[in-house]
């Protein structure tokens, strides 16, 4: 779990909610069920106009990810390369395949499977690669559906707004039913803003954020298995690998092997 996504859902939401109770409002006074009904179901409709039906049916997977979802922790990645490069110097890159049960990230399991096999290097390095770009393609996906949600909710807030000030002017001839009904218009509005500023927006960057992550613990774990299927000294490995790291980390890195 993503303790600072968390935070940070929940801090705006408070913010909020303080917002109103500390300007003399009441949170009940902002629920509207024709406005949230415009903005949530009109913005659904345009998300299912924009995109396939089947990944709109998958969103909740791609929240769920955004909020829930993290990448391995490059450094102890490094360090499970190094060791497997170790064993299979020391006894045979065949000997790694009785490691294989106590390897935690697929992606790993499945290069050091070719490997063990005698799988052409090119080809190794071609349907990790493939893989990669296709996790890439999925988390694209996923991010632009989050980021259309934020173009759209908005705008469905003025929609709402608009249809609120039509529905006011036409009982312009009792003054009573003005205030209401332009509170209700403005809050279309206010709720286009809160879909798009509090939860799609953050959750379209904090998703690109975790593929970056993500991606760079693939990237390294493609070149670990390259190096391991090509013999290399461990010492090798571990430099070729810490390459991708800043230099506190590369230095946590070898502190972490030399332990």
């Amino acid at each position: 779990m993503d303790i600072g996504t968390i935070i940070g859902l929940v801090l705006a939401s408070a913010a909020i909610v303080l917002g109103i109770v500390l300007g003399g409002g009441s949170v009940g006074a902002m629920v509207d069920t024709t406005s949230i009904m415009v903005v949530l179901v009109g913005t659904l409709g345009a998300i299912v106009v924009a995109f396939p039906l089947a990944s709109v049916l998958k969103i909740h997977t791609v929240i769920l990810q955004a909020i829930f979802g993290s990448a391995p922790d490059p450094v102890q990645t490094i360090k499970d390369l190094v060791r497997y490069a170790e064993v299979a110097r020391r006894e045979g890159i065949l000997s790694l395949e009785n490691l294989i049960s106590e390897m935690k990230d697929p992606f790993i399991v499945r290069g050091v499977k070719m490997a063990v096999d005698g799988t052409d290097p090119e080809l190794i390095r071609e349907i990790m690669e493939t893989e990669l770009e296709a996790l890439m393609d999925r988390h694209a996906q996923g991010k632009k559906i989050l980021d259309n949600i934020a173009r759209y909710a908005p705008a469905f807030g003025m929609i709402g707004t608009l249809l609120g000030l039509v529905f006011m002017l036409k009982n312009m001839d009792d003054p009573s039913k003005i205030g209401p009904g332009m509170a209700v218009a403005l809050i279309t509005t206010l709720y286009g803003a809160l879909i798009a500023n509090v939860a799609a927006s953050p959750l379209s960057d904090k998703l690109s954020a975790k593929d970056a992550e993500e991606v760079l613990v693939k990237t390294i774990v493609i070149s670990g298995v390259m190096a391991i299927q090509s013999g290399d000294n461990p010492r090798v490995v571990e430099s070729k690998l810490t390459t991708f790291l800043p230099p506190k980390r590369r230095d946590e890195v070898s502190a972490n092997v030399a332990a």
